[in-house]
């Protein structure tokens, strides 16, 4: 169903909406319904769809709905998915790890199944708008917030605002560049970000899983203390590139990684401040709050952002 057809009820004083947030993972779904001020009032997850082509997992989505909104109450949906999307929101152009993902038009399948509008966002860019409404961010106004677990994603805030540039694609923080001669990555570079930070990166350098690595430098355990001093100096150096072309009030750190990051924030802050000229380009260096639910959390906010 084209946009045009689908009213856009604009958020007056004396109107406060109800909306939708859905976050596609790999192995889960999540799904929320909040008010207009970010309260959580129902939330339900569910397995992602195996193979999770297009259809099956909008079919689950579309089943969904109507558990965490019997009354139909809701007046948008936002939805966060893995990769890409087009400028305007409507297409969810590539996702790498769900077959079949490519110029899906995820938001025409949802509004002509609610008739309420419908965006779509990147879940990495989902999860920084997330946690700039509702979690660690929500003090600033520019944020870069980075993801560190299966992969390496973020987001970017300036000014109060989601950036995705000109064509939507912008905030692909994992792709950026760490070492050119280094482990290829899906995102056709080499010695990405990504692939120094993320956990098969974790587990190649280390040849134990980040969650054993936390619980052992938990332990005091010198060797694992010592390889979250490494990464997060590995970190410091990767967001010494953002901090010199953002600028940013502070940057959150999500994913399951930062589990450890009472390990590892130290060290990154350490290389950020010997490497970045001027105080005034200091950033905070924060963890984030939501957990994995930000994406949800985001992907109701762009919702919300339909009807203002």
């Amino acid at each position: 169903m084209p946009t045009s057809s689908i009213k856009h009820h604009k958020l007056t004083p004396s109107w406060q909406p109800i909306v939708i947030g859905i976050d596609i993972g790999g192995t889960a779904i999540k799904l929320g319904r909040f008010d207009h001020t970010g309260q959580g009032l129902q939330f339900l997850t569910i397995a992602t769809p195996q193979p999770a082509t297009p259809d099956a997992i909008l079919d689950a989505i579309v089943a969904a709905i109507p558990t965490i909104d019997p009354n139909q109450h809701a007046k948008s949906i936002g939805i966060g998915t893995p990769g890409p999307t087009d400028v305007t929101g409507r297409i969810a152009r590539l996702a790498i790890n769900l077959p079949g993902w490519i110029n899906v038009p995820v938001a025409d399948r949802i509004e002509a199944e609610f008739k309420i509008p419908c965006t779509v966002g990147n879940d990495g860019n989902c999860a920084a708008l997330g946690e700039q409404w509702q979690g660690a961010g929500r003090h600033y106004q520019n944020i870069v917030m980075l993801t560190l677990g299966t992969g390496v994603g973020g987001g970017i805030i300036l000014n109060g605002q989601l950036f995705i540039g000109h064509n939507g694609a912008a905030g692909e923080l994992g792709s950026i560049s760490f070492n050119p001669n280094g482990h290829p990555c899906n995102s056709g570079n080499h010695g990405s970000l990504e692939q120094q930070l993320c956990i098969s990166s974790i587990m190649r350098r280390s040849g134990k899983d980040p969650a054993l690595l936390g619980q052992l430098a938990k332990a005091g355990d010198p060797d694992a203390l010592a390889f979250w001093e490494c990464y997060g100096r590995d970190l410091g150096i990767g967001l010494t590139t953002l901090i010199y072309v953002l600028n940013p009030e502070a940057i959150v750190i999500g994913g399951g990684i930062s589990g450890s990051s009472e390990f590892f924030f130290k060290s990154a802050m350490t290389e950020m401040q010997m490497r970045v000229s001027h105080p005034s380009q200091g950033s905070q260096l924060l963890k984030a709050e939501l957990g994995n639910q930000a994406g949800m959390y985001g992907a109701a906010k762009l919702g919300l952002q339909l009807l203002i």
